[in-house]
Parts: C-alpha cells; structure tokens; sequence
C-alpha cells in the first residue's frame, strides 16, 4: 500500500510539474518573437515526453499487478525464500541460489508467463533491475497472447 501512495503522489507531482512547464512553453509562445515560439515549442515537447513516459509506467505497473494477483489466485506466486542480513537486505549468495533455479524453470518452459513473472521476481531480488524489467514484459506480453520481444 504503501508503495501505491508514493507511486500516486509521484506522479501527481510529475503531473503538475508538467502543467506548469506547459504553461510556460504556452507563455513564450503567445509572445511571439520567433526565438521565444522556438523555445515555447521546445519547452513543449518535455511535458509531452514525460506524460507519455509516464503513462507507459503506469500501464506497465497495472499490468504487471494483474499479473501477481492472477498468480497469487492461482497459489503460483513464488515464496520469499531469500536469507537476509542482519539489516533485512536480501543476501546476494541467496538470491543467485533462487535466479539459477528460476532460470532454468523459464528455459524449460519458455512459453509460460507465470515461469517469466517468477524470473523477474527473481531478477528484481538480485537488484537486477533492467533485466527484471524486460522479464516481466515479456511475461505481460506472453499472458496477453502477444509475440515477445527479444
């Protein structure tokens, strides 16, 4: 839950940010010099990049929560069997004990989506960010019926 509040306020943040950036491209425009248009047009494309960026995040995020909560229905979610520090971070030997074993479920069914969303759980807990990243993409396109991407 909590997780949810920090992305949410986040991206209200984002979005107002944009507004406000937005109405300052508006502004150079509407002074109508050539240089401040070319500035207003220019300061006109972030918003536009950082909306759609964070638009495909939070598709991103909403599928793949569709995902674990259709795993988790299923009772295939994988189990925290991660050692820990003293501190509570997971311990590096541990989680590249479950990434081998995660691995080699996903090359033996490369097919399956659950084996991709369990592989980038696993990607995730050995602080593997991108990888985890395009693993759960590839569960998400798989679940949809859709080619992944390599």
């Amino acid at each position: 839950m909590r997780a949810k509040i920090t992305y949410l306020v986040t991206a209200a943040v984002l979005v107002f940010y944009f507004v406000l950036v937005g109405s300052r491209g508006v502004m150079l425009i509407q002074t109508g010099t050539l240089l401040t248009v070319a500035f207003g047009v220019a300061v006109l494309v972030l918003p536009v990049i950082g909306l759609w960026f964070l638009w495909k995040n939070t598709q991103f995020v909403r599928r793949a929560n569709q995902l674990a909560a259709e795993l988790e229905a299923e009772g295939g979610l994988p189990v925290d069997e991660l050692r820990r520090t003293p501190s509570g971070r997971v311990d590096r030997d541990s989680a590249d004990e479950v990434f081998a074993r995660r691995k080699a479920e996903t090359e033996a069914a490369p097919d399956d989506w659950r084996s991709w969303f369990r592989l980038a759980v696993a990607y995730h807990d050995a602080r593997d960010t991108p990888r985890a990243r395009k693993a759960m993409q590839r569960a998400i396109a798989l679940h949809d019926g859709r080619p992944a991407q390599v």
